[in-house]
């Protein structure tokens, strides 16, 4: 489908030769010569959204002011906050994320033909990708039929989604699936699908370069900032509005440069880099920001370590963490496989239009940060926040900090396990973890994680018996070269076998655990420990028997496996004993970089890439086994547990309401600081007794049929069931009590889920108090759809993270900030109050409003909010009652 380009003006758009091809651009060096400002300082972040308003410049959506305000921007310091509307040229989706887009599309075609519209208005009008990666679960592990029987339950639990993605890729446009057992989204994005500088024709005819974008359904989608695409995590909503055309409303950013100097040492690896970079980010303060990495020693930093630290951008805060185009770049994209030709108009168009990163590479920035790359020590982050950082040196003495001040217990508690000739006690590593996108996609890490094993193996070491080790790489490629260099027989004979391609571990698919070590951690009232190469670790994330959780480089996790406890000083303890009894240290498996240098380069090739890359959207027989329909309206089964035609759109009419007062609303939950979006969404695994289970026990679903949370995200009852309903979640209307519960209207204590219908049912409505970064960590839209579906009107925070406050709005919920000092502890909030809140009828983007709390003795306070609405489009989405109504009503119209 062409792209649709605003005016040709003929001052912006010029003709570039790149070796053999001839091809149309957007040009900046054009724009300054036309008038419209000087631009040769900004950051190339910055430029590729400049870029996007020359291109799609029309005097309406986007005008010639809002590129003189990128010239502004640079002669202003670096900010000026002015409202754009920006198109990405494409979006990814993982399947978790994924389904309910899909399935909101699908009812989508619903609600047009009610409306009396045509079906086909609701398709993608810019290309989509989603990647099945988040549905493989750890069930089998430590043995050679691991892989072949995590994949088999995989179909078993979700052949109804497959079914129905597989129904999407026919019904919709532009829409592609990566059959599972590919890899993770975002390695498939970066070592395939990314390719910098895109191409397409216009509504004329015309070839068109410009700069890849994209938006996508996880907040990790920023990993592909490596590689110079500019792209970030959105809620399905809003990738949703993206895929249909809608430009994404987005403020100027304001943009952090991080100087990175100096040489890594021996020893160290690029996660060590990261997780110091996270900590840095974290205490500087970059939320909603783009933060550009620049410097000398970007020389010396490979792609995949780029890869590694864009990727956590979700985790420092920021809205990307972006590197320039330079000849690392070229090398990457030539030795994954990328056409040549590609390889020249990626080098031609940057040098060309501004975007090469050299030795005279200095723009303009908000601000500034530096860090010596040659003081970087190995470390891990731990134990509930990505930002703890703990260097290795301090691991013993951290761990025990944390099991006084935070669990508030002593070490040495034992448990014998029946049946094994080991004791349970806290500290203890029950989960060994190589998984997630941030590092397998590096292969550095992973192939220092193999040699660690060959070592290790060597010596006649051996994973503790009570240690469930798993290695799920993020494509197909990691095996590929792990195999070429013979390290993947060392890995399985310590227990990382290959347990499935795909987010394991770090999304809580790290599956049970042995019911006996499960049994002892309970007894015992454990703090039971895992060590993952992820990039979360938030409370609840990982497993249910885990309290501790702890990011880590490969070959850590390998360590910390033969080791089999946190209660270590790696730097001077044995992790073990060899075959003669003599005690091993770390220093004595760990590889030198130059071992690792030379496997890197002599089995990742560029052979492999195209050899694992050449049927991407073939999948297995089981994939080509999955039948379905030829219609463009999906058949809801009404039997299905996993697929529902959701409520949002049912009943709407032809034109929007209007924005009303909050009159006399009950709490429905209190919540302190850094609640992450794993606390509000469903995610992860759940019991028989919880509201979700008992929905799925009323319909005869066995428990062992359950799945997760994220793969029955496409059935709204399961998902809102599950909403707020994380088992390490504290409401503070409750004293000391965990888990998904609140005062129900009667005073008693009731799940939130039946609290909110009681609620609706009386048509109370609802608010929830807040602390600071309330929606921190992941870009899941059912933390906002959820929060909708229970009848919470307002969210009122001390301050919110982007994209779940985006969410919120998005789906019709208004985000508050508090003002003046205001907190829900300094106003002594208890859950028994009434709220109002006035001046919404005549509502302006970040207007102040005034909002009356009535405490339980009838007394009141008067106190200032800001209302975080913050552009005016916003205020029509939530005048509409969401994003998507906006968008279908528009459309219906329109047909």
């Amino acid at each position: 489908m062409p792209i649709t380009v605003g005016h040709d003006t003929s001052k912006t758009r010029k003709t570039l030769s790149a070796g053999a091809q001839t091809i149309d651009y957007y040009s900046i060096p054009a724009a300054t010569a036309a008038g419209l400002g000087d631009f040769s300082k900004l950051p190339a972040a910055l430029k590729v959204v400049l870029e996007n308003m020359l291109r799609f410049e029309d005097g309406k959506t986007v005008t010639v002011d809002d590129i003189k305000a990128f010239a502004q921007w640079g002669a202003q310091g670096g900010k000026n906050p002015r409202e754009i509307a920006y198109r990405p040229a494409r979006v990814l989706l993982q399947d978790f994320t994924g389904v309910p887009a899909v399935v909101d599309l699908a009812a989508m075609r619903d609600a047009i033909i009610s409306l009396g519209g045509d079906a086909e208005k609701i398709n993608p009008l810019n290309p989509v990708d989603l990647v099945i990666d988040h549905s493989v679960m750890i069930d089998e592990f430590g043995n050679p039929r691991a892989f072949q029987m995590n994949v088999d339950r995989e179909y078993e639990r979700n052949m109804e989604r497959y079914t129905f993605l597989k129904w999407g890729q026919k019904a919709f446009n532009n829409f592609r699936v990566v059959p599972p057992g590919t890899g993770i989204c975002h390695q498939v994005n970066l070592e395939y699908l990314a390719q910098t500088v895109w191409t397409d024709t216009d509504q004329n005819g015309a070839e068109v370069a410009y700069p890849d974008t994209l938006v996508g359904t996880d907040s990790h989608t920023t990993m592909v900032n490596g590689a110079a695409v500019l792209g970030w995590g959105v809620g399905g909503i809003e990738a949703e509005a993206a895929m249909l055309g809608q430009p994404i409303s987005m403020l100027i950013p304001e943009v952090i440069g991080f100087e990175l100097t100096g040489t890594m040492m021996e020893g160290t690896t690029g996660t060590d880099l990261v997780l110091k970079v996270v900590e840095l980010l974290r205490a500087k303060g970059v939320v909603g920001k783009f933060v550009e990495f620049y410097g000398e020693g970007l020389d010396r930093l490979p792609l995949a370590d780029r890869a590694t630290i864009a990727n956590m951008a979700p985790e420092y805060g920021a809205t990307c963490g972006f590197f320039p185009i330079d000849a690392e770049t070229l090398r990457y994209l030539r030795n994954t496989g990328r056409d040549e030709d590609r390889v020249v108009l990626v080098e031609a168009y940057a040098k060309e239009n501004g975007f090469w990163r050299d030795a005279d590479y200095a723009p303009i920035y908000t601000d500034t940060l530096h860090l010596d790359m040659g003081t970087i020590v190995p470390a891990i982050s731990g134990p509930k926040r990505p930002q703890d950082f703990v260097a290795l040196t301090d691991g013993q003495t951290a761990f025990r900090k944390e099991m006084e001040e935070t669990f508030k217990r002593p070490m040495g508690k034992e448990v014998a396990v029946a049946g094994e000739e080991y004791t349970m006690e806290s500290g203890k590593v029950v989960i060994a973890s190589i998984t997630s996108c941030t590092n397998t996609s590096n292969p550095y890490v992973m192939i220092g994680a193999g040699l660690v094993a060959r070592k290790a193996a060597a010596l006649g070491l051996n994973r503790k018996p009570w240690v469930k080790t798993s290695l799920a790489p993020g494509s197909q490629v990691v095996s590929a070269y792990l195999e070429a260099a013979g390290l993947q027989d060392d890995l399985d004979s310590i227990g990382f076998n290959l347990v499935g391609y795909g987010c394991t571990t770090c999304i809580g698919n790290s599956g049970p655990l042995q019911k006996e070590i499960s049994e002892a951690i309970a007894e015992g009232d454990l703090v039971a420990t895992s060590v993952l190469s992820g990039n979360r670790n938030f409370e609840g994330r990982i497993s249910p028997d885990v309290r501790a959780n702890y990011l880590a480089s490969p070959p850590l996790v390998v360590a910390y496996a033969l080791a089999g406890t946190l209660d270590i000083n790696l730097a001077t303890d044995a992790i073990g004993q060899d075959q003669n009894g003599n005690d091993v240290f770390l220093k004595d498996i760990w590889p030198s970089s130059q071992e690792v240098a030379e496997l890197v380069e002599r089995t990742v090739t560029r052979e492999a890439f195209l050899t694992k890359y050449a049927d991407v959207f073939k999948g297995d027989e089981k994939w080509q086994g999955v039948s379905t329909t030829d219609s463009k309206v999906y058949d809801w089964p009404v039997s299905s547990t996993y697929v529902q035609n959701p409520p949002y759109f049912q009943g709407m009419g032809q034109e929007p309401g209007t924005i009303s007062n909050i009159e006399n609303a009950s709490v429905l939950a209190i919540l302190g600081d850094m609640i992450t979006t794993d606390h509000i969404s469903p995610a992860g695994s759940f019991k028989d007794t919880t509201p979700a289970g008992q929905y799925l026990i009323e319909r005869q679903v066995p428990v062992r049929e359950f799945n997760s949370y994220g793969s029955r995200r496409g059935n709204h009852e399961v998902m809102m069931r599950g909403t707020f309903a994380n088992i390490r979640i504290k409401n503070e209307m409750l004293d000391g009590v965990e888990g998904g519960y609140t005062k129900g209207p009667n005073g008693e204590q009731a799940s939130i889920y039946d609290a909110a219908m009681t609620h609706q049912e009386a048509g109370t409505p609802l608010v929830i108090f807040g602390g600071e970064q309330y929606g921190a960590g992941s870009s899941r839209d059912w933390a906002a759809k959820g929060t909708a579906l229970l009848g919470v009107k307002a969210v009122i925070a001390e301050s919110f993270e982007r994209i779940h406050r985006s969410n919120l709005v998005g789906m019709g919920v208004i985000p508050f900030e508090f003002t003046g000092g205001d907190t829900r502890k300094s106003l002594g909030l208890t859950g028994d109050e009434k709220v109002s809140i006035s001046g919404l009828d005549t509502i302006q983007p970040l207007q102040e409003v005034t909002c009356t709390i009535t405490m339980a003795d009838r007394t009141s306070k008067q106190i200032t909010l800001k209302c975080r609405i913050d552009t005016a489009i916003e205020i029509e989405y939530i005048e509409h009652g969401g994003v998507l109504h906006y968008v279908l009503r528009n459309l219906a119209k329109a047909a």
